[in-house]
């Protein structure tokens, strides 16, 4: 006789995870990083939890949007400023912004401080692959325009202004 599934009762498993502050794979850029916490193996793609450190007057992402996934900011220190299509909202220590799919925004911190946030994207569908190719480009000699948007496009990122996604220069 062939083993049967009982549709009946749950299999219950001990899978959860805990990250402490500073734990997890760390992507350094200059004064910036990004911490991979709940990455899309853990989650099986539901879900990434990422720490992002900007430095003062530096740009996280220009205008932009998703097809396929929702973005949260939550922010732990400093005030972050969150640009979408009618303007920028300034997020306080505490805020949490949300920015479902098919929403123009981009990010960046205008302050002279330091800058943490935590950044949930549903579903997480590899996110830690943009961020560890947004390394890579990010900290070539010149940031080749075409590698990026490439790499964008592959994870579901597309830029509003392809003349202006570069996150160079002082954020606006």
């Amino acid at each position: 006789m062939k083993n049967e599934t009982d549709f009946l009762a749950d299999t219950l498993e001990s899978k959860a995870v805990m990250f402490v502050p500073g734990e997890g794979e760390v992507l350094a850029m200059g004064g910036n990083s990004i911490t991979l916490k709940v990455t899309s193996d853990i989650s099986n793609d539901q879900l990434g939890v990422y720490e992002i450190k900007l430095a003062p007057a530096t740009i996280g992402a220009r205008l932009h949007y998703h097809r396929f996934m929702d973005e949260t900011f939550v922010v732990r220190k400093g005030t972050l400023t969150v640009e979408l299509a009618d303007g920028p909202v300034h997020a306080r220590e505490g805020a949490v912004v949300y920015v479902p799919r098919m929403t123009a925004h981009g990010f960046s911190n205008q302050s002279d401080e330091e800058v943490v946030i935590n950044l949930i994207f549903n579903p997480g569908q590899q996110r830690e692959g943009f961020f560890r190719g947004l390394k890579s480009i990010l900290t070539e000699p010149v940031i080749d325009p075409a590698k990026y948007l490439k790499l964008y496009q592959k994870y579901d990122s597309f830029p509003v202004d392809v003349q202006n996604m570069l996150p160079v220069g002082p954020p606006q």
